[in-house]
């Protein structure tokens, strides 16, 4: 099975703000896929389904940012379940322009908590992300501000507009691995 964790906060004060780009693309990949309505187990929103014969959960942590993590806990007990190989989190970058995405095998948390909050859990940073840009903040506007703040209309046209290609991008994932998607998405 293959797991995509959007990363985001609950609450319809944040569904269009910065730091909830990964639920959008979570909820484009349910749609895309047909996977039907998320339904609550324990810390979480979940949907599966199957894309090209391959089992795929969506994950969507209610934890609030900062304790993401505590909705993955139980990955620990999936046998044979590789985070390397079967986990990727969707989580927006505010050092990325508005419109750039990444995928990335591993790397550092980059000063975001949510990505903090999942590596603590998992004990490790070896699994793959995809960033999606959100633009830098203004200067000497404070980071939490600008990602918890509405993103402007011209912005989020841009970050939506992205959204069917990238369930392509997620797509090349699931069948042939981070490096592929690396090297046909990056930009």
């Amino acid at each position: 099975m293959k797991i995509v964790v959007g990363l985001g906060n609950p609450g319809p004060e944040y569904d269009t703000t910065r730091h909830n780009v990964g639920w959008w693309m979570l909820d484009r990949l349910s749609h895309d896929w047909r996977f039907g309505a998320y339904r609550r187990e324990g810390p979480a929103l979940r949907t599966k389904g199957l894309v090209g014969g391959r089992e795929v959960l969506l994950v969507k942590p209610t934890t609030y940012m900062n304790r993401s993590g505590l909705a993955l806990r139980f990955l620990q007990e999936l046998d044979e379940f590789d985070p390397a190989q079967d986990l990727l989190v969707l989580v927006d970058d505010a050092a990325l322009d508005v419109g750039r995405i990444r995928f990335r095998p591993k790397g550092s948390p980059g000063g975001h908590n949510g990505l903090k909050s999942v590596s603590s859990v998992l004990r490790s940073d070896e699994y793959p992300r995809l960033r999606i840009g959100v633009g830098r903040a203004p200067e000497g506007m404070d980071l939490a501000d600008w990602v918890l703040s509405p993103m402007p209309e011209e912005d989020e046209d841009v970050v939506v507009g992205l959204l069917p290609q990238l369930t392509g991008a997620v797509e090349v994932w699931l069948a042939e691995g981070t490096e592929v998607a690396m090297n046909h998405f990056n930009r």
